[in-house]
């Protein structure tokens, strides 16, 4: 039996196919879909060499999809990445047999590595750029509901390629948003949504992420009044570019008087690309423009963006998990315009995309696309608060993975994905919360990564934990002092027993060293982790320390990530490291350190 193609993800919906209505009817029969999604990825790949172990005994062609579907989740085992490594590794070695799938790879992404602190190779075939471009078109055409914009408009994108390579078997490796910046998938988006980014390819591709940074604000400046929208991968990616400007606004708007570019940008194809652009000078719009930046150093650049770009209609980039403490920041830059929070997916593949773009980045909640993989989820429940005897890192008590279709409003759960580019029951170690659903298909609220970030012995702090502890020591430092917490990190130090945590500030402003004491007290005590809590009260855990970092830290910390071949795009700050090449520049950096005395005395 063929397997049902008929709502097969590669659907091309240009022209009179209306992508929503094509999301609606995918959606309100998701369970069916599922099936036929596992089926078609089965059937595509059967007798590849990781799925022959369990599956090689039978005959696949025969069976039909609910079959299938139950054989599979039976037999082959649940999974994380690391088990798809050996295999990965042999395709990036130059074998050209059938290892994780029948067509062969010819592309390789790189992980963030901002999670376990290392990069991993991810497949990544053409399936993986149509999907990004079906995210993309389907979340503009939900978006262009609620906030029209112009056709024809300029989106002022912050994006970045990173520098690719080849592995020993010839493979191009690179950053997932580098493969789809090169690929046609991105030039057709910005045709099917009628937004054309303001920066050519020669700046998204320079691997010089300054340099980007700089000609992205030149341009969006240029094409002020034709922007409609600004947008990053992370919204990380936004703030940094706000507070470069902050720093360069005067040589930018001098470019713009003269049609010349400031000498710092020196790579030849950028030069060209810039200049042919800015081809004569704008002394209106410099002085415009000028006059707007000296209103708004005035205020510490509250409402920068309806300021230089008036009829920008919101800003748009993933704003959940780590992203959420640039939130404060971005919306002092934006005085009242709508945030938007982009869509859910992973390296490994496309989740969900946000079909409310109207609600609040803290309310947002994906809607999950049953065409992009396969999707199973693990139920999760939280550890009683008691429960002492739980080994380190089990975070969580977990029941077997159930199909999308048996999820339950108000459960957490975690993703397991198993996708057209080769990976099989494969754990993403993200937990969502189920917070309805739209149609059939569950819509989801992202809630952390699995893994513990913080954790000595018996206390577990996952990375939601500590931004909600750090959230509550800015609110002090915002309240005593005009300093705003700029970056954070931290680390479980057990160098000296019996350890302690670690958080990291850099600091803009200054405030007095009590103010700062006051703060260090209040994140200590703010943990409710139960384990935490005991340990400190009984001294097997020391007191917090807060050591606040020189001005320019994570921007070093940023610098070591890209010079490792990371693009600035898939940059994500570490909320919490054992990278020893991250702690020595932390370390190296660190003007003040302080102990709480949230428990009492110092002394453990």
């Amino acid at each position: 039996m063929e397997p049902d193609t008929s709502y097969h993800s590669n659907v091309n919906c240009s022209g009179d196919c209306d992508i929503i209505t094509w999301f609606e009817d995918v959606s309100m029969n998701a369970s069916s879909v599922q099936t036929q999604i596992l089926c078609s990825i089965l059937k595509q790949n059967y007798g590849v060499e990781y799925l022959k172990k369990w599956l090689g005994n039978y005959n696949i062609s025969e069976m039909d999809a609910s079959a299938l579907e139950s054989l599979f989740t039976s037999v082959v085992p649940l999974a994380s990445l690391v088990d798809f490594e050996p295999y990965i590794q042999k395709i990036a070695d130059g074998e050209t047999g059938p290892i994780l799938t029948q067509q062969p790879m010819t592309t390789l992404s790189l992980s963030s590595g901002t999670t376990e602190g290392r990069q991993k190779f991810v497949p990544f075939t053409s399936h993986s750029a149509q999907t990004t471009l079906q995210t993309f078109t389907l979340a503009a055409a939900y978006r262009s509901r609620v906030y029209p914009t112009r056709e024809g408009g300029r989106i002022l994108e912050f994006i970045y390629s990173s520098n690719q390579f080849k592995t020993k078997g010839g493979l191009s490796v690179g950053t997932a948003t580098t493969h789809y910046y090169a690929s046609q998938e991105f030039k057709i988006k910005q045709e099917k949504t009628k937004s054309f980014t303001c920066s050519p390819y020669e700046i998204i591709s320079a691997g010089d992420y300054k340099q980007s940074t700089y000609c992205h604000l030149l341009l969006g400046l240029f094409f002020s009044d034709q922007v409609e929208f600004i947008s990053s991968a992370f919204v990380y990616g936004i703030v940094q570019a706000f507070r470069s400007f902050e720093e360069h606004w005067r040589e930018l708007c001098s470019d713009i008087r003269h049609g010349t570019l400031s000498p710092r940008i020196k790579l030849p194809q950028m030069r060209d690309s810039v200049l042919g652009i800015i081809t004569l000078s704008n002394p209106s719009l410099a002085s415009k423009l000028e006059a707007s930046c000296q209103e708004l150093e005035l205020v510490n650049w509250f409402g920068l963006v309806p300021k230089l770009w008036p009829n920008a209609k919101y800003i748009y980039s993933i704003m959940t998990g780590s992203m959420q403490p640039y939130l404060k920041k971005l919306r002092h830059y934006a005085n009242g315009l709508p945030l938007v929070s982009a869509d859910y997916g992973s390296t490994e593949s496309w989740i969900g995309v946000n079909v409310d773009p109207g609600l609040a980045p803290e309310s947002v909640t994906f809607a999950v696309v049953p065409t992009f993989s396969y999707f199973e989820f693990i139920p999760l429940y939280r550890q009683k608060q008691d429960h002492s005897s739980a080994s380190v890192g089990d975070d969580f008590m977990e029941d077997r993975p159930i199909p999308l279709s048996k999820v339950k409003v108000g459960q957490e759960y975690e993703i397991v994905l198993t996708t057209f580019t080769g990976l099989y029951r494969c754990r993403l170690g993200d937990v969502v919360e189920v917070a309805g659903f739209h149609n059939g298909t569950p819509k989801l609220n992202f809630i952390c990564r699995r893994k513990l970030i913080l954790t000595i012995n018996i206390d577990k702090n996952t990375e939601k934990d500590l931004q909600m502890v750090v959230e509550k020591g800015s609110h002090v430092l915002n309240q005593e002092s005009q300093a705003e917490v700029v970056d954070f990190t931290s680390y479980a130090d057990v160098s000296n027993p019996p350890g302690c945590y670690v958080i990291f500030w850099e600091m803009k402003g200054e405030t007095e060293e009590k103010v700062l004491e006051a703060c260090c007290r209040e994140m200590d005590a703010a943990f409710v982790d139960h384990g935490y809590v005991v340990s400190r009260k009984t001294c097997s855990i020391g007191p917090l320390e807060l050591r606040i970092v020189e001005s320019g830290t994570f921007k070093k910390i940023l610098d070591c990530y890209v010079a490792s071949g990371a693009g600035l795009g898939q940059f994500k700050t570490p909320r919490c490291t054992n990278n020893p090449v991250l702690l020595n520049i932390l370390n190296a950096c660190t003007i003040k350190t302080f102990r709480s005395t949230a428990y009492g005395s110092n002394r453990p």
